[in-house]
């Protein structure tokens, strides 16, 4: 390697991408190409980078395996955090054993820190942890260093352990000012707003409070009754209902809890669960039927007793019962979820990360842009959808992932 590549490299590593690109600019040889794609990158022109990282991978000769990995775990990276979640994995597994293969076991570990962030991004909790526990931190240099304790501290607040969660981004901004990079640092520094921004709403006996996720945390520990809007279950300290798939008996357990300990009469039962205006004897037995649901998945944490008015939650363990809302209450407010981190998205990419079918996704993205929430850029395979950040809007509780219990 030449000293004016060596030197590229060297202001690419401390985060100078123009210096790299005044050493390199006007070579087309496989170093300078892999090097200026990477330069583009940190400039932010991620499809420029793409491609000249792939015209490097296909420099680079038959007997540089190495030197071509390299350039697929940058190319992943781009993809990563262009949030292109339909690029092959498998190639990133296959250039991380080449690496390994090679001996190159710090730039092995920084192609299992993308995976990881990658099985992070889409709620795959269990599997990122699994190959988390494969990754020696010790090989890491203080830039991926930064990033392996972004996603450690990602895993904490998905799982709602604030403490580790907190632990890790303290470590996360200690290797981010060993990097001294600037935009490393403001990233680390976003990431620990999370902590400190509402994450939810507390509804109890009418009265409503904002809760930051460590707050919420505990209550999940407290044993209280609590309905879960963010998640749709309903929970205490032991065991958790999912009524995900089950929208009505949900609708009547958040009436029933925002209510409690009072009863609620059957015709906003009626409103809330069904949208009747007008009841007739048709909705009051479809509620009968629906309240005999509900009561059998709700037997082993509540009792629902029908009154004289209407129905009241009763829970089993003589607990109180609280409602956990989002801070906003939208309409596709799991999608917002994602875009509220001012990163661009292709509908494919929602898709896959909600575990959802690409036409819903995009149904539900042109309603959002009809009401002047979201925007597009682009065209075709090119669009990508965008918002700007929305303060205080929940981006963690609505994100895939299990939560204590589940």
């Amino acid at each position: 390697m030449d000293s004016m590549i060596t030197a590229a490299a060297r202001a690419l590593a401390a985060g100078d991408p123009l210096g790299a690109l005044k050493r390199i600019a006007l070579r087309d040889d496989a170093p300078a190409l892999a090097l200026r794609g990477i330069a583009m990158a940190q400039l932010g022109d991620l499809v420029r980078a793409k491609a000249l990282l792939k015209n490097a991978a296909r420099a680079f000769g038959p007997k540089e395996a190495m030197a071509r990995a390299r350039c697929i775990v940058a190319e992943a990276e781009i993809a990563l955090v262009s949030r292109d979640l339909g690029w092959p994995a498998k190639a990133l597994a296959s250039a991380r054993a080449t690496l390994e293969a090679h001996g190159d076991r710090m730039n092995a570990a920084h192609a299992r820190n993308l995976e990881v962030r990658r099985l992070l991004l889409i709620g795959h909790l269990d599997e990122a942890e699994r190959m988390l526990v494969e990754l020696d931190p010790a090989l890491l240099p203080p830039v991926s260093m930064a990033a392996y304790e972004l996603v450690v501290a990602g895993i904490a607040v998905r799982r709602l352990q604030t403490k580790g969660a907190r632990a890790a981004l303290a470590r996360a901004e200690e290797a981010a000012r060993a990097a001294n990079i600037p935009a490393l640092m403001a990233e680390v520094e976003s990431a620990a707003l999370v902590l400190n921004t509402p994450a939810a709403r507390l509804i109890r006996r009418g009265e409503e409070q904002p809760l930051l996720l460590e707050e919420v945390e505990t209550l999940l520990a407290s044993g209280e009754l609590v309905v879960d809007a963010c998640r749709n279950v309903v929970r205490d300290a032991g065991a958790v209902v999912s009524l995900a798939t089950r929208p009505v008996l949900f609708a009547l357990a958040r009436a029933l809890g925002e209510a409690w300990p009072a009863d609620v009469p059957r015709n906003i039962l009626l409103a809330r669960a069904f949208r009747a205006k007008h009841a007739d004897e048709s909705h009051r037995a479809r509620l009968r039927v629906e309240m005999g649901r509900l009561r059998a998945e709700l037997r082993t944490l509540a009792e629902v007793k029908a009154t004289k008015g209407g129905f009241a939650l009763v829970p089993r363990r003589g607990h109180k019962v609280v409602v956990l809302a989002p801070p906003v209450e939208e309409q596709h407010a799991a999608v917002l979820a994602f875009l509220a981190d001012g990163e661009s998205w292709s509908s494919s990419a929602l898709a896959i990360a909600l575990g959802a079918s690409p036409r819903t996704v995009q149904r539900a993205l042109e309603q959002l842009a009809a009401a002047g929430k979201v925007q597009s850029l682009g065209l075709g395979r090119a669009r990508r959808w965008m918002t700007p950040p929305v303060l205080g809007f929940p981006t963690i509780l609505l994100l895939p992932g299990p939560l204590p219990n589940e």
